[in-house]
């Protein structure tokens, strides 16, 4: 009796029906948009964050850069050999230390040894600069007073000239002609890795696409990997070899990162970035995996109150950083987004109880007729419930439908936002690594692009359907309530 009456008052009523499941369902699908969104928000940053920082990598501690003596010029210098050739190629690379001040390799196990860490490793970030071009030397020649020249070749040279000018006139003073330089200077990012441990830290966000990736016996070789823009921009390929500060090194593997761009050049074993930048025994970024992932501040307090001097910082540090696009819409999503989404759905609901109630009181006749034939409220009640979680229901289907195809269309479309991420506390934070802080302890910024896209969770889905089944109880419960306190002498006086 119930399922009969029901399907026959919902077909006699379809366009209320209707207007109650669509108001819920743009409720319903407005929240699984934002949620989705939110969530792509999320992924993008945590891609951008993983890119510098490191799959598995809680923390990282650093030493902020020092700052500069008085009297330093803190500037680079470069030292050629002079050669008597006229013309002379001269090439020279610059190998510093970028990302803060260098910390003693001890202090990896010293790190890895406090309470609530699962593991550490030390990482060497350099910054190479290349100079190579050629010096063309100038001759120096001096005007005599009749107007004649002379080229200066010596002591005896600069004699012959004093008596070689008209009248007497004593000669001009010499003048240096032709001659120069011309250079090149290339600038590129190195980064020092621990081979025995490459799932923390720098390579954990790399994926090796051509080649191979280092074996932990190669902790001495003479061997490198490429980031793929860098292999790409220099043509690199596996089994090339390149020099740096007249160390020969081979690629044996170029490496992509599982999102966005790599912010750093060249990968290679630990020992030998220690030796080309003079750092031996000393890393400037340890990286950190905690063995709570959500006991990571106290972790960090752990760090700072027993190791002095250092910078801890962690993931929720560096994504307060994170700028530009990504960011402006993250907090849209979050801020603006949410509390539509909660008006939307809240306006639907109590658009789905008043119409309900509507409703309910135009059926005055009919609800009373069936209490003259002995229908107890209760029953009455059921009745109006059960239509409004069918309304609700229905509309719960139609939101999720719509909110899935929205969600869909955002990723179909991949909209393209910009991270910039600057490194924190003077060169340290998780930038003290690649993308840290420059020579000099300056701050750098990287600029990243991130596809976003919107996943649907299962989560988002039984949210949705949660929403559906309280949006048809608070219609029902305001129409059930009124349909109850009608009396059968309503029904009579509702006759004409």
């Amino acid at each position: 009796m119930f399922g009969i009456y029901l399907k026959r008052e919902l077909g006699r009523r379809k366009k209320a029906a209707l207007v109650i499941a669509l108001g819920l369902a743009l409720g319903i699908a407005l929240v699984i948009t934002v949620s989705s969104v939110s969530a792509g928000m999320s992924k993008a940053q945590d891609k951008v964050l993983q890119s510098l920082y490191g799959l598995g990598t809680d923390m990282t501690v650093t030493k902020a850069q020092a700052a500069p003596t008085s009297g330093g010029s803190g500037g680079p210098s470069f030292k050629f050999g002079a050669k008597s050739s006229s013309s002379t190629k001269q090439s020279s690379d610059r190998v510093m230390t970028q990302g803060g001040q260098v910390l003693k390799s001890a202090l990896v196990t010293k790190v890895a040894g406090q309470k609530g860490v699962a593991s550490a490793v030390g990482a060497l970030s350099l910054n190479v600069t290349k100079v190579d071009g050629s010096f063309t030397q100038g001759k120096a020649k001096t005007t005599t007073g009749s107007g004649t020249s002379g080229s200066s070749t010596g002591g005896s040279g600069g004699q012959g000239q004093q008596g070689g000018g008209s009248g007497g006139s004593g000669g001009g003073q010499p003048q240096v002609q032709g001659g120069g330089a011309d250079f090149n200077v290339n600038s590129y990012s190195v980064v020092g890795v621990d081979v025995a441990h490459q799932g923390l830290g720098p390579l954990a966000s790399m994926k090796i696409t051509s080649g191979r990736t280092f074996t932990s016996a190669q902790t001495g070789a003479k061997v490198a990997l490429v980031s793929k823009s860098y292999a790409k921009e220099k043509k690199y390929k596996v089994g090339s070899t390149f020099t740096i500060s007249g160390t020969k090194f081979t690629v044996i593997g170029i490496a992509t990162p599982d999102s966005s761009e790599s912010t750093t050049d060249l990968f290679i074993p630990l020992k030998l970035a220690q030796t080309l930048g003079d750092a031996k025994n000393e890393v400037t970024t340890i990286y950190v995996k905690a063995t709570d992932s959500q006991q990571i501040s106290t972790v960090k307090k752990e760090i700072q109150s027993n190791i002095s001097g250092t910078t801890v910082t962690t993931s929720a540090d560096l994504a307060s950083t994170v700028s530009g696009s990504l960011s402006t819409a993250s907090s849209l999503a979050t801020s603006v987004g949410t509390w539509l989404s909660v008006a939307v759905l809240v306006a639907a609901f109590l658009v789905a109880a008043l119409l309900t109630s509507s409703a309910v009181s135009r059926r005055v006749r009919e609800f009373g007729t069936l209490k003259a034939l002995g229908w107890p409220s209760r029953k009455v009640t059921r009745q109006v419930v059960g239509e409004s979680m069918v309304n609700g229901l229905i509309g719960g289907a139609l939101g999720i439908a719509i909110g899935v195809g929205a969600a869909y269309a955002v990723t179909a479309v991949s909209p393209k936002l910009t991270a910039q991420l600057g490194s924190t506390g003077g060169g340290g934070g998780m930038g003290g690594g690649p993308g840290g802080g420059g020579p000099g302890g300056q701050s750098a910024q990287n600029t990243l692009e991130i596809a976003l896209t919107a996943p649907v969770s299962v989560t988002t889905i039984a949210l949705a359907v949660g929403l559906a089944v309280t949006g048809g109880l608070i219609a029902g419960a305001m129409g059930g309530w009124r349909a109850s306190r009608m009396r059968p002498a309503d029904a009579l006086r509702s006759v004409s």
